[in-house]
């Protein structure tokens, strides 16, 4: 099982607003190069983005459906690889005190991908989502000092209740 969780030092919120812009998913979605809105509006459920994966001079061109989506909490994803197949990708955000932990759960769905899922390529999803949360939290975390650099001075933000103390 492909899950892997990360501490990232901002709001729940500030995550989830990295989340929930489509175009950027190649940002920090490790192996994407691109990625664009092609369908509904992400990420509501049925929606999706279409996405590029470049190896060399080649490249693959598919697309991430909304599966389900509870807003600011859970997102999963169907991540469709072609004659792969697909894989689900769940991402929790949680409240952690005044922080955010980010659990990603990835796994075969459909096709060839699920039948050469084995302990080697558990190892190396873990590898890439340990890089991709990695990248999720430098861009979060870089949002967050943006938002305080642009609070004017002197505004107190208080604490959103039930969030840990976490500042939206």
């Amino acid at each position: 099982m492909a899950v892997r969780n990360h501490l990232i030092r901002t709001s729940p919120q500030t995550v989830w607003s990295v989340l929930e812009d489509g175009s950027r998913y190649a940002q920090w979605v490790v192996g994407t190069s691109s990625s664009e809105p092609v369908r509904g509006q992400w990420p509501q459920v049925g929606s999706a983005i279409r996405y590029e994966v470049r190896f060399g001079p080649l490249s693959l061109t598919n697309e991430t459906v909304v599966r389900r989506c509870e807003t600011g909490k859970d997102l999963e994803l169907e991540a469709k690889a072609g004659p792969l197949g697909s894989a689900r990708i769940a991402i929790e955000v949680k409240p952690w005190g005044d922080h955010c932990l980010v659990v990603v759960d990835e796994h075969p769905l459909r096709g060839v991908g699920g039948l050469m899922h084995n302990m080697a390529v558990e190892a190396l999803l873990q590898v890439r989502h340990r890089a991709m949360l990695a990248r999720l939290a430098k861009l979060c975390e870089a949002e967050a000092v943006e938002e305080e650099r642009r609070r004017p001075l002197g505004r107190v933000v208080p604490p959103t209740p039930g969030e840990g103390g976490a500042r939206a």
